[in-house]
């Protein structure tokens, strides 16, 4: 689909100019003054508007002046300003306004190309930031989406690449790393939104009920079944079903799950038909693929069909940047519903929740500002609210080793840069701004193993 642009000139010669240039490339609308921009905002916004700043002499005709209100009435539309008497001056007004470029007539074609060309692609990053935004709103989660972290909002680039599809995914990652959040995310920037997305913890509910709760039963299938049962896949017709820690579902329940998959068909426990199925499956897991492959409880042909896109998310002690924004997001939270007036964290709270290394996640993180939250009788939280004791970091053998919050972030720093350059230390060390010798003896110093 072309995008959309929106010329306002008061010229009609200068409008077909701009038209002829644009059109072999975009859908082009023509407005000859204020009161008809005033028209078009009952319609959808336009990608971009190339606005003159000389509209006439008529009133709501500057189009400077008429700049703000655009941008109020469509925020994420980017406007280039138009002028055959650029100033200086003018040209900071329009940016001032929201302009996103200035340009002086007469004009090169080939430059107001490429200007329109980079503000349509500005402007789609401003609905994909827009629809990140809407859908963080609409999430009402016990966990807070927090996304600080270069890791997180790599996951979030991902799960806004894949949205818009019906591609089943896999999220791995320890328990409390924000599974769920994330899969509340994903149906949120989805088309499924408007559905249901509902969430069955697959290690919560016994052999012999879970067949019925994923696939329905007809009346006197199994013993108690004294009603037909719609079932999970049905009921989320639509919408988006999760399957939380799959790993743990019985091998012969795995079998059927991949038959529905692959067919997109259901059949009730006890039941002689099968019913089409229109719901998008995400499963979840805290076990390591290739452990529970391994180990028998994952099914190899399941775990393809599941993993066409696998999300990993990592650890709260592997992305500390997060630790603080989580932190004083619950601690906000958690002191309005307690009505209890608690503004901060004092410097050497905020050390010790930093250098803790949370096996518990994000989950440990939140149950622990709430607990403090709790039991605070001032209107900071101390170290004294904490139960956490002082952190111990591991090193890469197996032992603790005591570390000075800095050297703990440093360390931590080292590891994830590391990672990233698969062990390169001379990338690393360039990437850090530290010399090669340098980052030698500070791995050597820290217990790191490469």
């Amino acid at each position: 689909m072309k995008a959309k642009i929106l010329i306002v000139d008061d010229e009609a010669d200068v409008r077909n100019l701009l038209t002829s240039v644009l059109e072999d490339h975009y859908e082009v609308a023509q407005a000859s003054n204020g009161a008809a921009v005033q028209k078009a905002f009952a319609q959808p916004p336009p990608d971009v508007i190339v606005l003159d700043v000389m509209l006439g002499s008529g009133p709501d005709n500057n189009g400077l002046e008429l700049l703000p209100q655009i941008k109020k009435r469509w925020p994420d539309t980017e406007v280039i300003v138009l002028t055959g008497h650029g100033t200086i001056s003018m040209a900071v007004e329009a940016g001032r306004g929201g302009a996103y470029n200035f340009l002086a007539k007469p004009f090169e074609n080939e430059k107001l190309l490429a200007d329109v060309k980079c503000a349509v692609e500005r402007n789609e990053q401003n609905q994909e930031n827009s629809a990140l935004r809407r859908a963080l709103e609409t999430m009402s989660g016990t966990a807070s989406p927090i996304f600080r972290s270069a890791a997180m909002q790599e996951v979030v680039r991902t799960i806004e690449r894949i949205a818009p599809s019906d591609v089943t995914v896999l999220i791995t990652g320890e328990s409390g790393t924000g599974k769920e959040v994330i899969s509340d995310l994903l149906h949120a920037l989805s088309p499924r939104s408007k559905n249901k997305i509902i969430k069955i913890n697959c290690a919560a509910l016994p052999r012999e009920l879970i067949e019925s709760e994923l696939f329905g039963s007809v009346k006197g299938a199994f013993t108690g079944a004294h009603t037909d049962r719609e079932g999970l896949f049905r009921q989320s017709e639509g919408g988006t079903l999760l399957l939380d820690e799959i790993s743990e579902m019985p091998i012969d329940t795995q079998s059927k799950l991949l038959r529905v998959l692959q067919d997109n068909e259901v059949r009730p426990v006890g039941g002689k038909v099968s019913y089409k199925t229109n719901c998008r499956v995400i499963a979840s897991t805290n076990r390591k693929p290739e452990d529970a492959l391994k180990e028998g409880k994952l099914r190899e042909d399941l775990y393809y069909r599941i993993s066409a896109i696998s999300v990993h998310l990592p650890p709260l002690r592997e992305r500390r940047e997060d630790i603080m924004p989580l932190a004083n997001a619950f601690l906000k939270r958690f002191a309005a519903q307690a009505n209890h007036v608690i503004s901060s964290f004092t410097p050497g709270a905020i050390e010790r929740l930093i250098a803790f290394d949370w096996p518990g996640n994000v989950r440990q993180l939140q149950n622990e500002v709430q607990r403090a939250v709790l039991l605070n009788e001032g209107n900071e939280v101390d170290v004294a609210d904490l139960s956490i004791t002082n952190a111990k970091v591991g090193s890469a053998d197996g032992t603790d080793t005591s570390f000075t919050l800095l050297e703990g972030v440093e360390r931590n720093a080292i590891i994830q840069t590391l990672k990233e350059t698969g062990g390169n230390k001379l990338e690393t060390a360039k990437r850090l701004g530290i010399g090669r010798q340098t980052l030698y003896n500070k791995i050597k110093a820290y217990g790191i193993e490469v």
